[in-house]
C-alpha cells in the first residue's frame, strides 16, 4: 500500500503546482486502472524480493 501512497503524494504535489484541489486517497485508489494496479503490485513484489 505504500507504493499507492507514494503515487498519491506525487499526485497531490502536482495538483498543488497547478493550484488544483486533489481528491482524497480513497478515491485516488478507486480510480486506478487494472493495469496501474497490476504495475503497482508487480513493483511491490520486486521490492520485497518475490518472484
Amino acid at each position: 500500500m505504500s507504493s499507492y501512497r507514494d503515487g498519491y503524494d506525487y499526485y497531490v504535489m502536482r495538483c498543488m503546482d497547478f493550484e488544483l484541489e486533489p481528491i482524497n486517497f480513497y478515491y485516488f485508489v478507486q480510480q486506478l486502472s487494472q493495469e496501474q494496479l497490476e504495475v503497482f503490485n508487480e513493483q511491490a513484489k520486486q521490492m520485497k524480493g518475490w518472484k
